[in-house]
């Protein structure tokens, strides 16, 4: 009898080998699905972690350095003599640091006035972008007009074609306003209009909205909720992260734009501050330049710095969390 408690019968353990070989083969057919460069059999071994994390802190580091170079170089470079910025090989760091350049830059080059002009100018394209952005998008998604997906459609073909091509004409329309016939160069309408639509934004508001539950929107309209108090009400509460994405994108690409203001905005006093530097770069010495692009760059890379978590959150965000 005791023999018998002792030992399992036969038919329990060639089961349990039987059991045993199917979890290896199905750990086996899992590693050969995810099979990469280098298996996950090898990475759980202490050689190939200590490879793998090598490899990946150098790839970190490479590139965290090829992006920040040149913004550690421009900063630098701003508090250099004029001799010191010619001289081969160049320094690294300057031997004598003259961080009072900045502030003449800032002084000699009148940056307070055109930052002004520039976050005027960005202020008024946000705006106008969430509205037109906003609305069609929701239009889109929720309201499902007629012949929508082809106008999507033809939305999406514009981001196909170069913006240089599109120069000529929105500057040909600005000059002249159809219909109304009016004159808006030297006017921030001529950069305010033409960033109203975006069919890139475009596209990631509808995308976000179609994840939106219809029974929110249902039960608005049970309440009597009319379609703008849907969305007003509903909608937009609901989607602060892309709409976090969007504002940061609107801002971003008008303070960082050259060329559209360049031809619309020829008057001195309303250039935004790219245009600005590059008109004042003759007249001005090297270090001085290079310390008002470092402090015409700073609005922007303090943006990024603060809503960097919302851009990846609201590129991201396909569903809502119950």
């Amino acid at each position: 009898m005791s023999n018998v408690l002792d030992h399992p019968p036969r038919t329990a353990r060639v089961q349990s080998t039987t059991g045993t070989k199917r979890a290896e083969k199905a750990r086996r057919r899992r590693d050969a699905g995810q099979r990469t460069l280098v298996s996950p059999h090898q990475l759980r071994t202490r050689r190939g972690r200590i490879v793998y994390w090598s490899v990946l802190s150098f790839t970190v580091i490479l590139f965290t350095l090829v992006f920040v170079f040149p913004l550690y170089w421009m900063a630098t470079g701003a508090m250099k003599s004029s001799d010191e910025l010619i001289r081969l090989p160049p320094t690294l760091f300057p031997k004598h640091p003259h961080p009072e350049v900045y502030g003449r830059a800032w002084h000699q080059m009148d940056l307070g006035r055109y930052m002004l002009n520039t976050f005027i100018y960005a202020l008024g394209a946000w705006l106008f972008q969430l509205a037109v952005d906003v609305s069609a998008a929701f239009a889109l998604s929720k309201l499902r007009p007629m012949l929508g997906k082809l106008i999507l459609g033809g939305m999406l073909l514009t981001l196909m074609i170069p913006p240089t091509v599109l120069l000529l004409p929105a500057y040909l329309t600005v000059r002249d306003l159809p219909i109304l016939h009016l004159n808006l160069l030297n006017t921030p309408w001529a950069i305010w209009l033409p960033a109203a639509a975006n069919g890139f934004n475009i596209f990631l508001l509808k995308r976000f909205f179609d994840s939106i539950p219809t029974e929110l929107l249902e039960a608005g309209a049970i309440d009597g909720a009319s379609s703008p108090r849907v969305l007003w009400s509903i909608i937009l509460p609901v989607s602060r992260p892309i709409l976090g994405v969007v504002s940061i994108f609107a801002v971003v690409n008008v303070w960082k734009d050259f060329v559209w203001p360049l031809l619309v905005m020829p008057d001195t006093n309303r250039m935004p501050v790219s245009v600005a530097i590059s008109s004042l770069s003759q007249q001005m010495p090297q270090n001085v330049l290079i310390a008002s692009l470092v402090i015409a760059s700073l609005p922007a890379i303090a943006i990024f710095f603060i809503f960097q978590r919302n851009i990846m959150a609201g590129l991201t965000a396909g569903s809502l969390k119950g």
